[in-house]
């Protein structure tokens, strides 16, 4: 029985596993989206040490 892991290794290596990660790494190629992260990690760091 494969893993968890070893079902999303073999997505990911797929033509459809590829074409999301294309598409990903499109979207966070994206000024507005980086800032989006950018404030997603500030606001998480800042509930760890408050």
């Amino acid at each position: 029985m494969p893993t968890i892991m070893q079902k999303v290794m073999r997505f990911l290596n797929s033509p459809a596993g590829r074409r999301v990660v294309e598409q990903g790494r499109r979207e966070l190629a994206k000024p507005a989206n980086q800032e989006k992260l950018r404030r997603l990690a500030s606001r998480v760091k800042g509930t760890r040490h408050p």
